[in-house]
């Protein structure tokens, strides 16, 4: 396993001025060689004029080394294939023009993954997307470690969501803790440690990892909904009859407490069932009122 080196390289302006030193000390040498060949001076013109030549050559192959690297930004350093250092040092800097230098942004990056069509826990069909924030973290790691570390997050972080659905119930019926659905904190967190588990040797931190979409298959999307409301009806009737009941018990005690009348039995019976059909109902009563008779 590669470990990431940093080295820092030289400043670009000073290099630039070590540049413009060699380059005038080169033009002068050249220029003396020149002068001493003009006056015969055999001996020591060949010298001169060579070293002037060498000097001007290092200045061209300097001009090799110059790079610039933004904010957040990281250049792997390779001599000849062999992983030198990584600078991280952002602005002008000057390194080894052998240097291959091969950038790679230390940013924060954006995954929305493509809505997969996956079964949840009970076999339903759903579909899941999620959003995954993440950063190179090891340069050396992202680099030589996998073949291709953004292809290698968004491949780990849509089987993770894959695992994730298929742990989970779409909603929390039939007793079920967590879902989905209605356990969105939790879900994420079960989401991020296992991304961070599947990409921990690819020198890439997970930051964030959020579902942002989540429905049932369009197959199976309208008996869903039909399910849901019966649900829905079902715990709203539950309550209404619970409190129904609560207010008749009230109600005949009350009566009875207060002496306002004296219900056998089957006036009783009568009575809770009126009651019950009044407050129980989805519609307004229509009373009948009984005048007696007329004979």
């Amino acid at each position: 396993m590669k470990i990431e080196i940093e080295k820092s390289q030289l400043n670009g302006w000073t290099a630039v001025f070590i540049h413009v030193v060699i380059f005038l000390v080169s033009v002068w040498l050249i220029y003396f060689g020149f002068e001493l060949v003009n006056s015969h001076l055999l001996v020591t013109n060949g010298y001169v004029f060579a070293a002037g030549i060498i000097l001007f050559l290092l200045c061209i192959f300097m001009g090799f080394g110059y790079f610039t690297l933004e904010p957040n930004e990281a250049a792997i350093l390779l001599l000849f294939g062999e992983y030198i250092g990584t600078e991280k040092t952002f602005g002008f800097r000057w390194a080894n023009p052998l240097y291959k230098k091969e950038k790679i942004s230390l940013r924060a990056r954006n995954f929305d993954s493509q809505k997969l069509k996956v079964n949840d826990k009970k076999g339903n069909p759903i579909e899941i997307s999620a959003v995954i924030v993440w950063k190179v973290e090891d340069t050396a790691e992202a680099q030589f470690e996998v073949e291709n570390f953004i292809d290698y997050v968004h491949m780990q972080s849509e089987s993770a969501i894959r695992h994730l659905a298929m742990a989970y119930s779409y909603d929390d019926t039939e007793g079920e803790k967590i879902s989905l659905r209605s356990s969105i904190d939790e879900v994420s967190e079960h989401l991020l440690k296992e991304i961070e588990q599947r990409v921990s040797g690819a020198g890439v931190n997970i930051l964030d990892a959020r579902i942002n979409h989540l429905a049932y298959a369009p197959e199976i999307a309208q008996a869903m909904l039909q399910r849901q409301q019966a649900e829905a009806i079902i715990a709203a009737r539950t309550k209404i009859v619970d409190g129904a009941v609560g207010m008749v018990e009230m109600a005949l005690e009350r009566l009875k407490d207060e002496g306002v009348v004296d219900l056998d039995e089957e006036h009783k019976a009568a009575l809770v069932g009126n009651l019950l059909l009044v407050l129980c109902s989805d519609k307004d009563a229509q009373p009948i009122v009984n005048a007696g008779n007329l004979y």
